[in-house]
């Protein structure tokens, strides 16, 4: 099962709504990102491990691929910083790919298991 993602925001001068609203927002961009061999976004794939905003406004991406040998590992941070950094609240964006954990299938959401038939 796959963990929800935690926020991790230090924002001192935003109301626990406008992080909320942050957070969504990033969220609605990373569903846009897709896995050119997988159906599904990149999100509800459960690429996404951790988000951090810090008070300066920049955003940090912890993620991961499908494998160690995606043929997106050089394209799709790139694609994800420069999406990020679409929204006005957001003056930076860097994203640093993990491969610990290593990806599973259980880390996919019930929505992406069920648009690959899984379910």
């Amino acid at each position: 099962m796959r963990n929800k993602l935690s926020w991790r925001i230090k924002e001192k001068n935003m109301t626990d709504k406008e992080l909320d609203e942050l957070g969504d927002k990033i969220v609605r961009v990373l569903k846009t990102i897709y896995d050119p061999e997988i159906p599904v976004d990149i999100y509800e794939l459960g690429l996404i491990y951790d988000v951090f905003v810090s008070e300066e406004n920049d955003a940090k991406i912890l993620m991961t691929l499908t494998s160690p040998n995606c043929p997106v590992a050089e394209s799709l941070p790139v694609e994800i910083e420069e999406k990020i950094k679409t929204l006005p609240e957001i003056n930076n964006c860097e994203v640093e790919i993990t491969f610990d954990p290593t990806w599973t299938q259980e880390m996919m959401s019930e929505e992406a298991k069920l648009e690959l038939g899984m379910l």
